[in-house]
């Protein structure tokens, strides 16, 4: 008796290509994993170690504050000469000259009086388009500009688009902690730098894309918002 194959009987399902695929997906996050960890590198190269005093003085100074140290460095380049006015961009809205002067020693408490402006801005961002809106109104070609050596870059990428006509000059303040122990050594440090240098990527990001004309998110540099608050006794200069 003769048997006939059957074609209705179930088969075995061919197997799928699915080796490339995987090999496409790890490959993809290994080139991904390798360009993020040079460019971690990249930016740690760009932080400094040991705070320098600026190479030559400014038309204005400004410091973004969030950091220790960063308000009383300022003042003391201010108070140096190494600029005619300062903006302390960032103070808590809660914060007035008043209170910041407690905190300073007399001969800078004088200059705080007359030499001083602040604003709310509550970001980078922010920071970078009040900075914008001072030095157009005092005419500033040239800034030191003060923050924390592992925000430095982050700043200089927001207030160099904010301001591209405008001579930066970074002042880069170092942390005890930094000083203190290498930051590999400490998870609260690594995690912040991590952390800012996502940001920063963002930043980079943003910035190229609004220079080609792709705008990711709305411009803050021209829109109407309050002046920077000035003591009553400020003279401009």
């Amino acid at each position: 008796m003769d048997l006939q194959h059957d074609d209705s009987s179930p088969r075995a399902p061919a197997a799928r290509p699915r080796g490339w695929l995987r090999a496409v997906i790890v490959g993809t996050m290994a080139i991904l994993f390798v360009g993020a960890a040079v460019g971690f590198i990249a930016f740690l190269s760009q932080l400094r170690g040991v705070e320098t005093k600026p190479a030559r003085s400014a038309d204005g100074i400004v410091v973004l504050t969030g950091g220790s140290s960063r308000v009383s460095d300022a003042m003391e380049l201010l108070a140096g000469g190494y600029g005619k006015r300062l903006l302390i961009s960032g103070a808590h809205p809660t914060n007035a000259l008043s209170d910041i002067s407690r905190l300073l020693p007399d001969n800078q408490s004088l200059l705080l009086r007359c030499c001083v402006d602040l604003d709310r801005s509550v970001n980078t961002r922010s920071n970078a388009a009040e900075t914008r809106r001072w030095v157009r109104e005092r005419g500033f070609k040239s800034l030191i500009v003060v923050t924390s050596n592992y925000h430095m870059p982050r700043a200089i990428v927001e207030l160099s688009h904010a301001i591209p006509d405008v001579t930066l000059i970074p002042f880069a303040v170092v942390g005890d902690r930094w000083r203190d122990e290498p930051w590999w050594t400490s998870g609260a440090t690594l995690r912040l730098l991590l952390s800012e240098y996502v940001k920063y990527v963002a930043a980079e990001v943003r910035v190229r894309l609004a220079g080609a004309g792709i705008d990711l998110a709305p411009e803050l540099y021209d829109q109407p918002t309050p002046a920077p608050r000035r003591p009553a006794t400020a003279q401009a200069n």
